[in-house]
């Protein structure tokens, strides 16, 4: 038996999501570059990084072996289903339109890839589709992982639900917009 590397993206944004959680956890704080704030200044080049970069910073070690546990679960089949590119252009969309979104309504911090997770399963759950069919499967994930964090948005805690159920409306976007054929 032979180990592979055939999926790129996922394994260089686990390992690097990994090395930045374990570097920054040594010294005591994330940077910058890692968060998102939503005081924007757009003459900051680090606010323009940090529309991205905050997906690879994690609060804490339970939230960085979640988002990379289903990472490396669902990475590879989207990345052999659509491609390297495509699946680096679905993260970085992900990221960077829940970026925009979370600066215009909240002013609080946003850190980790749990909405790049979220569009992970709900595409996941439409990797199959084709024509005008849509699996009750994926039905059922979109309910019950999106249906749960709209219930959990009630809730006054430091998880932002916005950023998973925008991610899995994203997921739900890019099932349709890369479905076969297209």
């Amino acid at each position: 038996m032979k180990v592979t590397f055939k999926s790129p993206v996922t394994l260089a944004f686990v390992l690097m999501s990994a090395i930045f959680y374990f570097v920054f956890q040594s010294s005591g704080s994330i940077p910058r570059l890692f968060q998102l704030h939503g005081d924007f200044q757009l003459s900051n080049w680090k606010w323009y990084v940090s529309l991205f970069g905050y997906v690879m910073g994690h609060a804490g070690i339970t939230h960085l072996v979640g988002n990379l546990s289903i990472f490396l679960l669902l990475g590879p089949i989207i990345e052999k289903r659509y491609g390297s590119q495509k699946f680096l252009l679905m993260i970085a969309l992900t990221a960077i339109i829940t970026a925009l979104v979370h600066i215009f309504f909240w002013d609080d911090r946003l850190v980790g890839a749990s909405g790049v997770v979220f569009m992970m399963i709900v595409i996941s759950s439409l990797i199959d589709i084709q024509g005008k069919e849509i699996p009750f499967t994926s039905i059922l994930i979109i309910l019950l992982f999106v249906g749960q964090e709209v219930l959990n948005s009630f809730q006054h805690d430091n998880i932002s639900q916005f950023a998973h159920i925008f991610g899995g409306v994203l997921g739900f976007i890019f099932g349709f917009q890369f479905k076969k054929g297209n």
